[in-house]
């Protein structure tokens, strides 16, 4: 496994342009095999998870090339519907091709999922929305079954216990623009990129209004064809560097970005110091010299991404006063407090709530990662340590991050790869 070797200290600056968004990305090249006719997707992050998914859905039936961040898609037919364990085990987005697979061939045969180790993520309210179209379903050694001699429009309601879900809002999304008459998906996911599968959908000839907000409106069925593509960008990576132009107390211009899609990161950094130039297309963040404590509450958009507390923990370690964050989407999901302890952070974990004291600076050492948004984490924290920091199975990282080192040495950062 790589390991990343990091000597911190050093300011970022400069430019650094953000790639398309992987929580988007995944989903559509799932969507591609509603159709028949060939689908050209633009921006694509070269990622493992892309990766992932192409070989997913070449195994049932699509011929994809993919060069220079562009795929091309075509599924002339489905040939097999069954998602296998190997591939959906790596990673959890595979479930996506449930909703396109019922929705193209009223069957699917899908592994339950995989990836991140960040508590449970059950599957009901996906369970749910395709139920609601007439889907007759069962759990059977490991696979969900799914089947429907027809399926119709109804509506919805994907409210849970943890609020909404983007991925169910997005399999019922998937599976429905091939229903009869209407469907109503209430309590929908607002997040950007249930809005750009949406957007996608329509290109194809799908008719979905709503998306963005609470009630997403689809009427179906409709013919759909080809169409070519861009995905978003990808906020959280977006996210991600403005929080190492803070911790580094750079100076950074984050380009090809949509601030509006990243309000919330853009308005905690703000409030603990750092100064933020938005532009239409691009936002620039500048560091300061002291960062202030704050409360950072996670809630689906637009309130403050899950995908970024772990990062913003990081930044937290070294802003003045007592900080405290709130995790209400996923358990487990503050594992990369103990690794940023390793680094003389002071946090301490009370159930869904971290409290951490802000220390002068931290040191570096070697540390684990343990998933996606951890492995960033413990990236951003030895870019500001003092000393060499060594951070270990970045295999997760290289998951969802483009070219991710690379772009930071761009920026200056000190940090080499080390295959091992």
């Amino acid at each position: 496994m790589d390991r990343f070797v990091i000597e911190g200290g050093k300011k970022l600056k400069g430019e650094v342009t953000i790639s398309g968004a992987k929580n988007s990305a995944l989903p559509i090249i799932a969507a591609a095999l509603l159709t028949d006719t060939p689908v050209i997707l633009e921006n694509i992050p070269d990622v493992v998870d892309v990766h992932t998914m192409v070989k997913l859905i070449k195994h049932h039936g699509a011929k994809v090339s993919f060069e220079k961040n562009t795929l091309t898609i075509h599924t002339p037919r489905i040939k097999n519907i069954e998602a296998p364990y190997d591939i959906v085990r790596k990673m959890r987005a595979s479930y996506y091709v449930l909703g396109s697979l019922v929705g193209r061939e009223k069957a699917a045969r899908v592994s339950l999922p995989g990836g991140c180790a960040i508590g449970p993520r059950p599957i009901d309210l996906h369970i749910k929305g395709l139920k609601a179209l007439g889907v007759e379903i069962n759990i059977d050694e490991g696979y969900v079954n799914a089947r429907a001699g027809h399926i119709a429009g109804d509506d919805i309601n994907l409210l849970g216990a943890k609020g909404t879900s983007v991925g169910a809002t997005i399999n019922t999304m998937l599976a429905a623009v091939q229903a009869s008459g209407r469907t109503r998906i209430i309590s929908a996911a607002c997040e950007p990129e249930v809005v750009d599968v949406a957007n996608f959908l329509s290109i194809l000839g799908a008719d979905i209004q709503g998306a963005g907000s609470s009630v997403i409106v689809i009427n179906g069925p409709r013919s759909l064809g080809g169409a070519t593509y861009r995905i978003i960008p990808d906020r959280i990576e977006a996210g991600t560097f403005a929080v190492a132009a803070a911790i580094t107390k750079g100076d950074v211009v984050i380009a090809g970005v949509l601030p509006q899609d990243m309000i919330a990161v853009l308005d905690k950094l703000e409030e603990i110091g750092a100064v933020i130039v938005r532009e239409p297309d691009r936002v620039e963040v500048r560091g300061a010299q002291n960062l202030l404590s704050t409360a950072v509450y996670v809630a689906p958009f637009p309130g403050f991404p899950t995908d970024m507390q772990a990062q913003f923990m990081a930044l937290l370690s070294v802003a003045s006063g007592t900080s405290t964050v709130k995790e209400t989407i996923f358990e487990n999901r503050f594992m990369q407090a103990m690794e940023l302890s390793r680094m003389g952070a002071d946090i301490k974990i009370d159930g869904d709530t971290a409290v951490i004291r802000g220390v002068k600076r931290l040191s570096g050492a070697s540390v684990m990662a343990s998933d996606l948004r951890a492995s960033a984490c413990l990236v951003l924290a030895g870019l500001a340590a003092r000393g060499k920091t060594v951070v270990r199975r970045i295999y997760h990282l290289d998951r969802g991050y483009d070219r991710f080192e690379k772009k930071l040495r761009f920026l200056g950062a000190r940090i080499r790869r080390i295959k091992e």
